[in-house]
């Protein structure tokens, strides 16, 4: 889906961006780019990019009109895409990105906000003391909001929704019967960087955060949007308290996961999945369905369905045990 929060400064002529990012011309004449996506949601029109052989099924059917990669994954692209080759896809790919939505990279603090008693949900919504509410914002019926919590600008919350004390939500697409805790921050740009030795450049977060219905989510939880996709918790999904969720995560369905686990960017996890205390998921892997991860694992490659692991890498559980008897 695309974003409906930031705004989209396009189309931009394929020659200017180039341009603007100090890239050399690649005979990019007057083509005009209308936005920039991820390989799976791009159309005609629309500019991506493919940096790893990890997404070769995305790439191979992408609809985009144009791709940044490299010269050894160009060959990868359907006829339809043109491919602008790079030596650094994911740089090229934040500056041009950072043209599109030039306020992506910035959070700071909603200066839209307002009391709740001076806004429509004064009498529609249970709620606690300072309660402060932004600017496009919706909240369904039968939703109640605990004291000093903060529902910033972007949000749409569905009906029999509890949101608790000392909240902070932005740029989040909540659904039905969702219990959100105290202390939760959802929504705010995630840790998404190229190291400069004068200054860092910030990757552009241009998604949401999508909660589907029947979720709950611990204390002190931090979900962080996406970058150029979007972060989403399946329905039935419980969290425990101080779980970290990176920008582009997908949890699925009835999955329950206890405290302190941290899922680093761009990871899939199937349904039914079960997660032990402190397992930490590495980014860009794939987790299956109906997995089991023992509590303090590191997970560092793809797991398959149906399978239990422990350990550091996490590995097949009989296996594990046999090793540390």
């Amino acid at each position: 889906m695309e974003n409906p929060f930031f705004k989209n400064t396009g189309p931009h002529k394929l020659n200017k961006l180039l341009k603007l990012i100090n890239f050399k011309d690649q005979n990019s004449s007057d083509f005009v780019v209308n936005d920039i996506k991820d390989l799976s949601t791009s159309e005609i029109g629309d500019i991506t990019f493919f940096h790893s052989k990890k997404y070769l099924s995305f790439a191979k059917t992408t609809k985009a009109s144009f791709c940044i990669t490299t010269e050894n994954l160009k060959e990868f692209l359907p006829k339809n895409c043109k491919a602008i080759v790079s030596e650094n896809v994911l740089l090229n790919t934040a500056q041009i990105t950072q043209i599109f939505y030039p306020e992506s990279t910035i959070d700071n603090f909603d200066d839209t906000v307002e009391d709740i008693n001076k806004t429509e949900f004064k009498n529609k919504v249970k709620f606690g003391k300072n309660i402060l509410i932004g600017k496009n914002v919706k909240i369904g019926s039968n939703c109640s909001i605990g004291h000093n919590t903060i529902i910033e600008k972007n949000v749409i919350i569905g009906d029999k929704c509890s949101i608790g004390s000392n909240v902070i939500i932005r740029n989040s697409l909540i659904e039905n019967n969702v219990h959100i805790l105290d202390r939760c921050v959802i929504g705010k740009k995630g840790f998404g960087f190229f190291p400069n030795k004068d200054s860092n450049l910030r990757y552009p977060q241009i998604g949401v955060v999508i909660i589907r219905d029947n979720v709950e989510i611990g204390c002190g939880a931090t979900i962080d949007r996406g970058s150029l996709s979007n972060t989403i918790i399946g329905k039935n999904t419980f969290l425990d308290n101080q779980i970290h969720i990176a920008h582009n995560v997908k949890i699925g369905e009835n999955c329950v996961i206890a405290g302190q686990v941290g899922f680093a960017g761009s990871s899939t996890i199937g349904n039914n999945v079960f997660i032990g205390g402190q397992a930490g998921i590495s980014g860009h892997i794939k987790i299956g369905n109906n997995v089991q991860i023992g509590g303090g694992s590191g997970v560092i490659k793809d797991i398959s369905d149906n399978t239990k692991v422990m350990g550091y890498p996490a590995k097949n559980i009989k296996q594990f045990l046999k090793e540390n008897k």
